[in-house]
């Protein structure tokens, strides 16, 4: 089939869908994340799918370079307070997966046509958005569609996961001209009520939020308190404000008082291991804590560690980051990971970034976390949005797991998230020195969502797509005929 065959868009119409598109990412992307302003990315999806209709791949190709710039460049503003004029080109980098995947579905379309091409689409949508999040140096989970529904608490992202979401809803993308063309014509009152019990039913199980008052009590009453590159003595005077403060606290939508056995506090609160003193204190207090610090590596680094201190005053556990971030001073990655057998079930622990991929979540949850404790650092300097956008990430995976998190961030937005994915208990934006207490039900093991099976083989089916028109492309190119030469 060629190119010319699946009814290329006009650039009017282009440019109109590449606006629409932006414009539905932006909407579902506002710091009002938990409403229906969400449904907005199923806008941007359909226009992209639409777009992959241009004339050539080349223009599908520069298209999506211009609408995944104008998608990632606003949202991420803080790379620019971070990494100043490098921050073009993390943009550009983000916006490539865009421009490929808009450039494979002209592909998969003018190659197999509309019906059979819009097949793989979805597949090429998730194989492509699992390796950009998750397989390669530069992995940025962040801005995924399944993100966006961060706050619905919605039984499908429990059973689908992150990346399952972003599959359903280009699978309906690939649809939406069909269904559109099924409601035009005159519905039968029994298609009507059909419609209507389905909708009924979606919006029950997706929309309306799950009550974060409902089910067994509290039996872990977490506490921390927000602090940004501090010294010991307001380490040490902050954990005393907890005390004293605790008894005047209620867990939120919760019917259990707070009588704290373990507080958190974030990453790099430490510049080294803890201190006699903080050890000392937990001795005395009688209280778990733990705390973001640095161990000693052989040579001139370091782990950034998570240092779970126990009532005796002894480092009874610890975990190192597993994913450092890129072009910082961040420590050399963990050499392995394990969950923390705590008094009160399996914990896993994961440091800031570390929760934002799915193949380090994923290992705790295989080895039985009934729980996530999230020291984070999340510097002021970096703007609000920054800290809105990595706050979407604790929802969506105690979610998709069932299990609850307690995310502690230096300067905001710290989360007691429920197994439903429901924000029982923050902390804002900034806020040094503002605490947080959550009561927590550790029960049941965590599971994995369906999508950590499905987009692994989607990236088996894009890089086999990739590979056939390879293949396809070199046997089409023509063989070169030397000239006989004249005697």
């Amino acid at each position: 089939m060629t190119e010319s065959q699946t009814n290329p868009l006009s650039w009017r119409k282009a440019g109109l869908l590449a606006l629409i598109a932006v414009a539905c990412f932006h909407v579902a992307y506002t710091p009002a994340h938990s409403g229906l302003l969400a449904l907005a990315i199923v806008g941007y999806v359909v226009c992209l799918v639409q777009l992959a209709r241009l004339r050539t791949t080349r223009q599908s190709f520069c298209v999506g370079l211009a609408v995944g710039f104008a998608c990632f460049a606003p949202q991420l503003e803080c790379f620019w307070r971070i990494f100043g004029a490098f921050a073009i080109a993390l943009w550009l980098v983000l916006a490539i997966w865009i421009a490929l995947f808009l450039a494979l579905a002209h592909l998969a379309l003018a190659r197999f046509g509309l019906k059979r091409g819009a097949m793989l689409v979805p597949f090429l949508w998730t194989g492509l958005e699992f390796f950009r999040s998750e397989l390669y140096h530069l992995k940025f989970s962040w801005l995924n569609v399944g993100y966006a529904f961060a706050g619905w608490h919605s039984i499908p992202m429990g059973s689908f996961g992150v990346y399952g979401i972003g599959f359903a809803v280009v699978a309906f993308a690939c649809l939406a001209p069909v269904i559109g063309r099924f409601f035009v014509r005159k519905l039968s009152l029994v298609e009507v009520l059909v419609a209507a019990a389905i909708f009924f039913y979606f919006f029950r199980a997706v929309i309306i939020p799950v009550g974060s008052d409902r089910g067994p009590l509290a039996n872990l009453v977490i506490a921390g308190v927000q602090l940004e590159f501090p010294n010991e003595t307001q380490i040490q005077q902050s954990l005393d404000k907890i005390l004293a403060s605790q008894a005047n606290f209620r867990i939120p939508h919760s019917r259990t008082t707070t009588n704290v056995a373990l507080i958190v506090l974030s990453e790099y609160t430490l510049n080294g291991e803890p201190t006699e003193q903080l050890k000392k204190w937990c001795r005395d207090n009688q209280k778990f804590l733990v705390v973001g610090g640095k161990d000693s590596s052989p040579g001139m680094n370091y782990y950034n560690t998570a240092f779970v201190i126990s009532t005796n005053g002894e480092v009874v556990f610890k975990q190192v980051k597993s994913v450092p971030i890129q072009f910082f001073k961040d420590g050399l990655p963990a050499p392995e990971q394990k969950v923390w057998d705590s008094p009160w079930g399996k914990i896993g622990i994961c440091i800031c970034y570390d929760l934002s991929y799915t193949r380090v979540t994923d290992e705790l949850v295989r080895q039985g976390a009934q729980m996530l404790i999230v020291p984070t650092m999340d510097v002021a300097d970096w703007g609000r949005h920054q800290h809105e956008l990595h706050a979407r990430v604790a929802p969506v995976r105690a979610a998709e797991y069932g299990i609850p998190i307690f995310r502690l961030a230096s300067s905001g937005i710290s989360q007691g998230v429920n197994k439903s994915g429901w924000v029982q208990s923050s902390a804002r934006f900034p806020g040094e020195g503002e605490m947080i207490f959550f009561g927590a039900r550790i029960g049941t093991k965590g599971s994995l969502p369906l999508d950590r099976y499905l987009a692994p083989l989607c990236v088996g089916v894009t890089g086999l797509f990739v590979i056939w028109l390879a293949v396809t492309a070199f046997r089409r190119t023509p063989a070169v005929n030397p000239q006989p030469t004249q005697a």
